[in-house]
């Protein structure tokens, strides 16, 4: 690969995903897209980088969706999963009693864990959400990823990585030598194909956003305007998981930490105490 062809990689991949792809990871993007290559059958990367800068819509969907990492793990991380169900479901409980629903967006959503992990955390709580309309929704700039999320069918070596036993065997069902997920944990979860670079109004708001290990490989630039995205669709008294090495200081007001070490952030709003997120631990 030239350094011309690189850059032209590298822009391109940025332009549509918002990753960064640095000099030192001319390595990643052969890796990654010569398995393109091949299912492609052009004659080389370079023939396939002709055709990203010839405007091949479908070869450029293909690089896109080639370069996106898709390591994701069921309640990956697990504390701030805790949180999730021992913090905010709770409070959740409380103040949209009398509306009775809530929706919690996955960004990101590679495979579809995280979201699964998110409706399972719920589905274990069921006796006090019982009537309440509740929607996961899952995004991803990967096609791929959000159409294997959509089977909700995972290997053994998927459910191995952070899911508990007794969780495995109550919310999925053994096909030959994969793992299907019950259509009540499928049911409440949606995906669909989007851009954390897009304008994310049109999902609606949502009263707790996963974008978990999504911001680490962004630019400063991106890494905001991303926030400012996240900021405007997550309601008042909102809760904003990001992974654990995510940092938000010195990145946007649109949050404040209730825990910086477990990626967890409340919505910041001047007119607004802190005490009443849903992120805050209140007496009941």
């Amino acid at each position: 690969m030239t350094p011309e062809e690189f850059e032209l990689a590298a822009r391109f991949v940025k332009d549509r995903s918002g990753l960064v792809l640095t000099r030192d990871k001319g390595y990643l993007l052969e890796n990654r897209l010569m398995p393109v290559v091949r299912e492609l059958r052009v004659k080389s990367l370079s023939d396939l980088l002709a055709a990203v800068a010839a405007g091949d819509a479908a070869t450029q969907t293909a690089v896109v969706d080639a370069m996106m990492a898709k390591d994701t793990a069921f309640f990956r991380d697990w504390k701030p999963f805790t949180h999730f169900r021992s913090i905010v479901l709770p409070n959740i409980r409380v103040s949209r009693g009398m509306k009775r629903a809530f929706r919690v967006l996955s960004a990101g959503t590679s495979t579809g864990q995280e979201a699964y992990s998110v409706a399972m955390s719920v589905r274990d709580l069921a006796s006090s959400f019982a009537g309440w309309n509740i929607e996961v929704i899952g995004i991803d700039i990967s096609a791929s990823a959000v159409g294997a999320a959509a089977r909700g069918v995972y290997s053994q070596f998927d459910v191995q990585r952070g899911l508990p036993v007794l969780t495995l065997l109550q919310h999925f069902t053994k096909k030959d030598d994969a793992w299907v997920l019950n259509d009540d944990i499928r049911g409440m979860v949606k995906f669909q194909t989007g851009s954390l670079l897009e304008d994310l109004y049109p999902l609606g708001r949502f009263d707790a956003i996963f974008c978990r290990n999504v911001l680490v490989y962004l630019d400063l630039k991106t890494k905001l305007e991303v926030l400012q995205k996240l900021g405007r669709v997550l309601v008042d008294d909102g809760v904003l998981y990001l992974g654990l090495n995510e940092a938000l200081s010195g990145v946007g007001a649109s949050f404040r930490a209730v825990d910086a070490d477990l990626g967890i952030y409340a919505a910041h709003r001047a007119d607004r105490p802190a005490s009443l997120s849903l992120a805050a631990k209140v007496d009941l």
